[in-house]
């Protein structure tokens, strides 16, 4: 299997390193590991979902 690192996945995903790191600390990548101080991330994991955004489509008010 192959690995990237936060910084490599920072460039797939479009967001900063620290926010991948963060995602990797909370666990919501699955798969990751620590390294030393880097993270190793499978290179077919996709970018987790932002849990900050709400859902557009859903926002009807009852």
């Amino acid at each position: 299997m192959e690995y990237m690192t936060a910084n490599q996945a920072s460039k797939k995903w479009n967001i900063s390193q620290r926010r991948v790191q963060i995602l990797c600390s909370e666990g919501r990548i699955p798969g990751v590991f620590k390294l030393g101080e880097a993270w190793a991330i499978p290179a077919n994991t996709q970018k987790p979902e932002d849990k900050r955004r709400k859902d557009e489509t859903n926002n009807e008010k009852v």
